[in-house]
């Protein structure tokens, strides 16, 4: 017998969101619903060179509807070719190590919300980098604790219905890395590792810092997140700083911007 697979219905407004996304992909004029602050564009845009669009931290299926509105504008704006997820695209908060919410959603509901949710980024974003996070690799870590082998493991392009993505632990693209972010800062790790450095995980940060030298000129940006602060998810953190809501452009691997989204 074939295995029963089971629905997960999407709410209005996600379906809403949906139909925005495939009107800007057909070139079509919409009313956002959300302002943005447009800017022209610098001078120095140029066909030839890497415009690279960094996406913060989803969490999956906490994410914020809107955020995938605002990285969506901030790619046309800025004539983006090319798409870095910086980590934690998945939450799995069902499976952390840390107090599990008795309340929240179970184990395969979540899986099923999150892989829903991941469809609007892959049908916005069909080619993309992503950098995998400590959340994403909490259900391989398990595996792994459990005496699992790898080759019993899905791909995570797989599991997420996403064939076009890559999954890695960093990337290099004109001399900056894009990395999650574990471990420390960004302008902390741009001293030591001497190179530009682009970076996620920490939620409550957004910046860029610079470093000149007489041979470099190096910056770090943290790209901020796109999480709903308002979910159970985030329950850990009520009582600490508000997230930064924010995704990042780099051109030519010397041109950084930092684009918050108007909450």
């Amino acid at each position: 017998m074939s295995k029963k697979t089971e629905v997960v219905r999407l709410e209005p407004k996600e379906l809403s969101l949906i139909q925005e996304i495939r009107e800007l992909s057909k070139g079509r004029t919409i009313k956002p619903k959300i302002k943005y602050d447009r800017r022209p564009l610098p001078l120095f845009f140029d066909k030839d060179k890497s415009r690279v669009l960094v996406i913060g931290d989803l969490h999956t299926p906490f994410d914020l509807d809107q955020y995938l509105i605002h990285c969506q504008k901030v790619y046309k704006d800025f004539n983006c070719n090319t798409v870095i997820f910086i980590g934690d695209i998945i939450d799995n908060a069902f499976s952390s190590f840390h107090e599990i919410d008795p309340d929240g959603y179970g184990a395969g509901e979540e899986l099923e919300r999150a892989i829903a949710r991941v469809a609007r980024w892959y049908e916005a974003f069909p080619v993309a980098t992503v950098i995998l996070g400590n959340h994403d690799r909490l259900i391989r870590r398990k595996a792994f604790s459990g005496g699992i082998p790898k080759d019993w493991i899905k791909e995570y392009s797989t599991v997420l219905n996403t064939p076009h993505w890559t999954f890695t632990d960093h990337v290099v693209v004109d001399d900056v890395m894009y990395i999650h972010g574990e471990g420390g800062t960004a302008r902390m790790r741009i001293k030591s590792e001497h190179q530009s450095i682009v970076q996620g995980h920490l939620h409550t940060q957004a910046y860029i810092d610079w470093i000149f030298n007489s041979t470099q000129r190096i910056f770090g940006m943290q790209v901020g997140t796109g999480i709903d602060f308002s979910s159970y998810s985030f329950a850990y953190a009520k009582r600490g700083r508000k997230p930064a809501v924010a995704c990042g452009v780099v051109i030519n691997g010397i041109h950084p911007f930092l684009l918050p989204m108007n909450l």
